[in-house]
């Protein structure tokens, strides 16, 4: 059986952001972040749409934003292929999430910790190897940290090790790489929350009408892609037609086996365009 794709963001909210597997959200958090166990003990999914302040501001769209037991909040954002200022949007996001929590009224002291975790599936940071990175506000000079309230967390599908490292977070990342139901059994008996995830993944795939709705999503995703990869920022049907050339002209060196980077040099378009191509042609 074809499964849905446990990364594809409409499989990943129907999952993570379900009220009703609160228990598999709160596995999956403490893998990734460190929190007390007492603060999942009360874990809520509330509305993903951060508020604007005047008419112009840019309406902010979380994938699955949580409250914790006393108030702290995270984001979870997943972004398959590579999407130019992700670090820049992550950081706006969740600034905006500390800023929304206080009014002219409150003291800065009810501010509570904003934690953001961004799961990309390609390599969003290449200064290092680590599939799993935490960033706080500290000097780096002194390893001094200057406060926990802002925490943003990447977790990058591209660079899990092919040897396990006996961790829950290692079989999580497993799970939402998973391309085949074998992949999926395989993990399942890692983790009992684990197990409930694949069942979900499996029900879901089993359902003609949601495979629908994934398969609309996706043909939509792939065409906003493709334009976006060929024409840029550019107008519709500019973009369209530069969509139409440079798809053309990736895929013929493509495949006269040109490499990535040459393709890139030869065609002088971004390196992460040319492989946020390819992974979308070749996922």
């Amino acid at each position: 059986m074809d499964i849905l794709l446990p990364r594809s963001d409409f499989v990943f909210k129907l999952i993570f952001g379900d009220s009703r597997n609160t228990d598999i959200l709160a596995s999956f958090l403490q893998a990734v972040i460190d929190l007390p166990a007492r603060e999942y003990e009360e874990i809520t999914v509330i509305d993903p749409h951060l508020k604007r302040e005047y008419g112009d501001d840019k309406l902010g769209i979380l994938d699955v934003r949580i409250m914790t037991k006393s108030g702290n909040e995270i984001n979870v954002e997943i972004q398959v292929e590579p999407l130019p200022y992700l670090k820049e949007r992550i950081v706006f996001y969740s600034s905006k999430m500390i800023t929304q929590q206080i009014n002219k009224s409150q003291a800065y002291n009810t501010i509570k910790r904003v934690i953001c975790i961004v799961i990309t599936g390609y390599t969003l940071l290449h200064e290092n190897e680590k599939y799993h990175n935490k960033f706080q506000l500290y000097d780096k000079n002194t390893d001094t940290r200057f406060s926990d309230l802002l925490e943003i967390n990447t977790l990058e599908l591209s660079k899990i090790p092919k040897t396990e490292d006996n961790s829950e977070l290692y079989n999580w990342i497993r799970f939402l790489k998973a391309k085949k139901k074998e992949e999926l059994d395989m993990v399942a008996d890692t983790n009992p929350n684990i197990q409930k995830a694949v069942g979900i993944v499996l029900e879901l795939s089993a359902d003609e009408a949601q495979r629908l709705i994934y398969e609309e999503h996706e043909k939509v995703r792939m065409d906003n892609l493709v334009r976006y990869y060929g024409g840029f920022e550019d107008g519709e049907a500019e973009g369209e037609a530069k969509a139409k050339a440079n798809t053309a002209r990736i895929t013929k060196l493509f495949l006269k086996q040109y490499t990535p980077e040459r393709i890139s040099k030869e065609l002088n378009l971004p390196m992460e365009y040319v492989t946020g191509f390819l992974n979308m042609v070749q996922d």
